[in-house]
């Protein structure tokens, strides 16, 4: 690790990253066609990324995080995070060259030139990585031209629905119908519980414990509550199938990952004998994914995480495709920035929710001056630019940038 920084002279510069775009208040409104000179189109023909930063922020609380932030000049910058440790590598050994003069605003250009780089492109952590740069490109343009992602994008939603991602909650009864009229209580309308702890190897009697939790569900919420479970990968089709034909009854919105992603036939099969929708995709790695399922009508509901999947850039091209077929796009919740502005840039119709964890997301932005918190089930969206991420000096013990680079 390098470039240790002087806490308070960096807590100034994410300040003024945070508080306004990085540009004068007086390019923040956009003039009438007839008054837009040329000194603007010289800045844009002009702008060039200028350094790359991996960040490692500690908390008072000593939790490590790490955010991306990318330089365009003295003026401009774009942020986003957390990102994973695979995907900081990958962007500080194989991103930082080229994006070193590169222009923040022609993002489907290097979307497709660092796709066509490497014939690993396909693979997870390098698709991880460019994830975290185009999101950290579209946070700067967002910047820019003093608009929020959602409004670049052409989103008028100001507000999404978000479903309760019930992780790490109790599945004793009374625990479990406890929570969940509780959550409905707050607003949440939609629920989705894991029924990860059993298998084939549990037989039929793990069938029947995985039913029972579908119906003790059920009783506690009655049936104007939308009813999601998660198996995990843990399943095969056998398991899968008898689990279904118990639970059909009770009318559950999906049924997620019950095999591999790259299981594609179980999926299909699957499909076509439950009346349940099938749902998958965190990990899918780009829209052929997206689309070898699509094409099979294997699932009905594309999960792709706009941390894991290409970034904001990508995760749109799978919308188009899913609204070519019909079926929902809600992204996997393992972050929550990107996600919400990409669902509030659709049709409801397309993207109807955003994947709230409820355990993770209440210390996963510690670092954030402006944790995305629903209330009443809704999600508002910032009306900051970019990304709207602000980092807050009163919980931050130490900022350092770091490298993976090899000497």
């Amino acid at each position: 690790m390098v470039d240790r920084m002087k806490r308070r002279s960096f807590l100034t510069s994410i300040a003024a990253l945070g508080v306004a775009p990085h540009l004068p208040a007086r390019s923040q409104v956009v003039p009438a066609a007839s008054s837009v000179g040329s000194a603007s189109r010289t800045r844009q023909a002009q702008l060039k990324i200028t350094k790359v930063e991996i960040l490692q922020v500690t908390g008072r609380n000593k939790r490590e995080v790490l955010y991306l932030k990318l330089h365009a000049g003295r003026d401009l910058a774009g942020l986003y995070g957390p990102i994973d440790s695979e995907a900081a590598i990958f962007v500080d050994r194989f991103f930082r060259r080229s994006l070193i003069g590169q222009d923040p605003l022609a993002t489907e250009a290097y979307w497709d030139k660092m796709f066509r780089a490497s014939r690993h492109s396909r693979g997870s952590h390098y698709i991880m990585a460019l994830s975290a740069v185009d999101n950290a490109l579209w946070d700067m343009k967002g910047r820019f031209f003093g608009l929020p992602v959602y409004r670049l994008l052409g989103g008028s939603r100001k507000k999404v629905r978000a479903y309760a991602s019930c992780l790490g909650f109790s599945q004793e009864p009374s625990a479990l119908q406890a929570k969940a009229r509780e959550l409905k209580k707050e607003g949440y309308r939609h629920q989705k519980w894991f029924v990860r702890d059993r298998g084939p190897s549990h037989g039929p009697e793990g069938v029947e414990e995985d039913a029972k939790v579908v119906r003790l569900l059920r009783e506690a919420v009655g049936d104007d509550v939308d009813l999601m479970f998660d198996a995990f990968w843990k399943w095969d089709l056998n398991y899968a199938l008898a689990w279904t034909r118990r639970v059909e009854q009770y009318r559950p919105r999906w049924i997620e990952e019950p095999f591999q992603t790259a299981n594609l036939d179980a999926f299909i099969e699957l499909s076509r004998e439950t009346s349940i929708p099938v749902a998958t995709g965190e990990h899918f790695y780009g829209r052929w994914d997206v689309h070898k399922f699509l094409k099979a009508d294997a699932i009905m509901v594309v999960q792709a995480d706009p941390e894991w999947c290409g970034g904001v850039s990508e995760l749109l091209k799978m919308c188009t495709l899913a609204s070519v077929h019909g079926v929902n796009v809600i992204p996997h919740g393992h972050s929550i920035h990107a996600a919400m502005h990409v669902v509030a840039s659709q049709p409801v119709e397309v993207c109807p929710l955003v994947e709230y964890l409820i355990r993770k997301m209440d210390t996963y932005y510690d670092f954030e001056k402006y944790q995305p918190k629903p209330t009443g089930g809704m999600l508002e969206l910032p009306d900051r630019p970019g990304f709207g991420i602000e980092l807050d000096e009163s919980r931050i013990e130490d900022v350092r940038a770091v490298t993976w680079q090899q000497t």
